[in-house]
C-alpha cells in the first residue's frame, strides 16, 4: 500500500514538473470565463492572440452584418459588443511608451 503511494506522489509530481498543473487539476472541467471567450473570440472571428486594433476591426465588421438598419437584431448588437468588451479586457494593460 505505502508503494502505492509513492509511485502516485512520484507520478504527480512528474506530472506537475512537465505540464506545470496537478494531474487532479485535469480532472476539473474549463472556468466559464474561459468558455465566454473562447465563444467571444468564435463570435467576432480572432485568434487568440488579436490585438485590440484586430479586436476593434473584428467588431465593426460583425455589428455592420447584424445591425438592425441591415436586417439584424438589437440583441445581436448587445451579444457583439459583449464580446468585443470582453476581448478587451482580457488584454494586458497596454505599457505607455517612453517610461
Amino acid at each position: 500500500m505505502i508503494r502505492l503511494l509513492v509511485i502516485a506522489l512520484i507520478l504527480s509530481l512528474g506530472v506537475k514538473l512537465i505540464f506545470g498543473r496537478w494531474p487532479w487539476e485535469y480532472l476539473r472541467g474549463r472556468s466559464t470565463r474561459d468558455k465566454a471567450i473562447d465563444r467571444a473570440r468564435q463570435l467576432l472571428g480572432v485568434a487568440p492572440g488579436a490585438n485590440r486594433p484586430q479586436i476593434m476591426e473584428a467588431h465593426k465588421r460583425l455589428v455592420a452584418m447584424v445591425h438592425p438598419d441591415r436586417g439584424g437584431t438589437n440583441e445581436q448588437v448587445h451579444e457583439a459588443n459583449a464580446a468585443r468588451d470582453l476581448l478587451l479586457a482580457t488584454l494586458p494593460p497596454e505599457v505607455l511608451s517612453g517610461q
